[in-house]
């Protein structure tokens, strides 16, 4: 019997498209939310055809982000898809949506309107600059969010434009906050009965990631700047070479790790050098310290230099990519890649479910599914629809 799921008595009606929104409603559905995902009835969610790889014309992404979730069919343009949408709501713990600021209240869905409904009702909600202010209204994608939030600026190499990282950060993270902002307003409707708005802006949760980015200017006058592979004045914390070719990432810039970086180098006395004693002096030595590592790695092969580093208590490692990570002991002993069954595709492996809890784990239960998958276990058999109904409901587009 499988253990059961902490929130496998919630349930979350996702409206939204694309990544901000259905990344929070794939968080709370890793942990056993039944997530009733609503689609247009003619595309469906976007995610189901974006992805950089397309084996058989199927998108990659899309059984990931839709993991766990149910799918059904409305257009939401339409009085009866509103409606149908009003019914699912009345009887559910979350709305999630991250359409732009408006766009649910011209279709009679507003929070206000819902709460007369559902008095208990979280309504969590992803945007590019949040529900209020001057630019609520404006387009906002991840890219801008991440750009305004502070983390565009700072990421890629000093002579060059600000890079990205090759993910979707700044939706994920304004997903991450949403999901956090859910569970939390959860934990206050038990103690109240009512439900609550969650306005997460997608800017505003990369923002909170700057450490002490905003003070350091404002108190101290200092400008963060880009800097490539190393952080100002910590050091040594790189990405150094080794004698067959690979790239190995130290970090021993706390100054008990330093001293046993020294002793696995066979160089013991660079601990007590005035010019690498302390954090420091190293960070003003920074360029001569990675010289002389570099110098050093790079006389030695990738798996000896890992294991002299480990058995010396110094934080080390490979640079990984999928395969890396496929074959990984370590992966596979915490279980952090699952294996599932794709109807079309066969084995389809992809990331575990983070964080792990030790007596109510979450769990991936099956890959996204096919669009409008589930109106009949929905519509007829949660809302009570007949054939009929259900019928002319298709007949006229609606689902």
């Amino acid at each position: 019997m499988s253990t059961p799921l902490p929130l496998d008595d919630v349930r979350v009606v996702e409206l939204g498209q694309l990544l901000a929104g259905p990344f929070c409603g794939q968080l709370l559905g890793d942990f056993g939310a039944e997530v009733i995902k609503v689609e247009d009835p003619g595309r469906g969610d976007p995610m189901r055809q974006w992805g950089r790889e397309r084996p058989y014309g199927k998108s990659l992404w899309w059984p990931v982000v839709a993991r766990n979730k149910l799918s059904v069919t409305a257009d939401l343009r339409s009085e009866d898809g509103q409606d149908l949408v009003r019914r699912l709501i009345a009887g559910s713990d979350v709305l999630i949506e991250n359409f732009r600021p408006g766009t649910l209240e011209r279709w009679g869905l507003g929070p206000e309107r819902l709460w007369e409904l559902n008095p208990g009702l979280i309504v969590t909600r992803v945007s590019g600059f949040g529900q209020t202010g001057p630019y609520a209204e404006r387009a906002g994608y991840g890219s801008i969010g991440e750009a305004m939030g502070g983390i565009r600026y700072v990421t890629g190499d000093p002579d060059r434009a600000p890079s990205r990282a090759g993910i979707s950060l700044g939706d994920s993270l304004a997903a991450t906050f949403a999901c956090l902002g859910t569970l939390v307003a959860l934990h206050q409707r038990s103690r109240t009965g009512r439900g609550q708005l969650v306005d997460s802006a997608i800017y505003e949760a990369v923002l909170a990631m700057m450490e002490s980015l905003v003070p350091e200017y404002q108190v101290a006058g200092y400008q963060r700047e880009r800097t490539g592979t190393t952080l100002p004045n910590v050091a040594p914390s790189n990405v150094y070479p080794t004698a067959d070719g690979e790239m190995i990432l130290i970090a021993a810039n706390q100054d008990t790790v330093f001293r046993r970086l020294a002793e696995a180098m066979g160089r013991p006395e660079l601990a007590d050098d005035e010019r690498y004693a302390t954090h420091g002096a190293r960070g003003s030595s920074m360029a001569e310290l990675d010289d002389l590592i570099a110098a050093w790695s790079g006389t030695v092969k990738a798996d000896e230099l890992l294991d002299r580093l480990n058995q010396h208590g110094v934080p080390a490692g490979r640079i990984y990519r999928a395969k890396d990570m496929l074959t990984d002991p370590h992966f596979k002993a915490r279980e952090a890649i699952v294996r599932l069954l794709h109807p079309e595709l066969g084995e389809f492996a992809m990331h575990n479910v983070v964080p792990k809890l030790s007596g109510t784990p979450g769990r991936v239960r099956h890959v996204g599914p096919a669009l409008g998958e589930h109106n009949d276990l929905i519509y007829r058999d949660l809302l009570g629809l007949g054939d009929s109904e259900l019928d002319s409901l298709r007949a006229a587009g609606v689902i």
